[in-house]
C-alpha cells in the first residue's frame, strides 16, 4: 500500500466513524451547542471542510506546476521543524483546546438544505482525490505552504498527516458534544 493508499484509508475510517456515530442524529440534535464555547457537533465537521478545503487552491498550483513557495521552504530543516511541530499541536487529542483562524471558522446554520453528513462524505471523497492525484509530490516529499501564512511551510505528507490528525480530534470533539447535549 502506497502512502496516499494510507491516507486515503485513514479518511475513510473517519467518515465510517462520522457515519455511525452521528447518521441517526435529527438535525437540530447535529446543530445543538453544549454551550457557548463550544461548537456543535455540525460545527466541528463543517469546521474540518473549511480547513481541509483551503488547501485545495494550493493543491492545484502545485498540480499545474505553479506553486511559489516562501524562501524559508529552501532551509532544509525547517519544514520538518514546522510540520512537526502543528502536527503535535493537533494530535495531542484535544487536550488544549486551540483557537482557529478566522478564515476556518465554521459557518453553519440549522436552516442550510445541504445535510452536513452528507457533505462532509462527499468532501471526504474530494480530498481522497486529490490524495491520489498529488501522489507523484508526495514520492517526491514536496514542500508546500499553509493556507494561513506563506511562511508556514511543511512537507505535503506531513499536511495530510495533519489534516487527518485534526481530522480525528474534531471527530473526537464532536463525539463529546453528543455526551454533553
Amino acid at each position: 500500500m502506497n502512502v496516499s493508499q494510507t491516507y486515503i484509508s485513514e479518511l475513510e475510517q473517519i467518515s465510517k466513524d462520522v457515519k455511525s456515530s452521528f447518521s441517526g442524529l435529527s438535525k437540530e440534535v447535529l446543530y445543538q451547542k453544549p454551550d457557548s464555547k463550544n461548537w456543535s457537533i455540525a460545527e466541528n465537521l463543517a469546521h474540518i471542510i473549511v480547513l481541509n478545503s483551503s488547501y485545495f487552491p494550493i493543491f492545484q498550483r502545485l498540480k499545474n506546476g505553479n506553486l511559489n513557495n516562501a524562501f524559508v521552504s529552501k532551509i532544509s530543516f525547517f519544514p520538518k521543524v514546522i510540520g512537526d511541530m502543528i502536527f503535535k499541536s493537533v494530535s495531542d487529542g484535544g487536550k488544549r483546546k486551540v483557537k482557529t483562524f478566522p478564515l476556518w471558522e465554521p459557518k453553519t446554520s440549522l436552516d442550510q438544505k445541504e445535510d452536513i453528513l452528507d457533505k462532509f462524505i462527499e468532501h471526504q471523497k474530494e480530498l481522497s482525490t486529490w490524495i491520489d492525484d498529488l501522489q507523484p509530490f508526495l514520492e517526491q516529499r514536496t514542500i508546500i505552504h499553509s493556507p494561513a501564512n506563506k511562511l508556514i511551510v511543511y512537507s505535503l505528507n506531513k499536511a495530510f498527516e495533519i489534516i487527518i490528525a485534526h481530522e480525528k480530534r474534531h471527530f473526537d470533539q464532536a463525539k463529546n458534544v453528543l455526551n454533553q447535549i
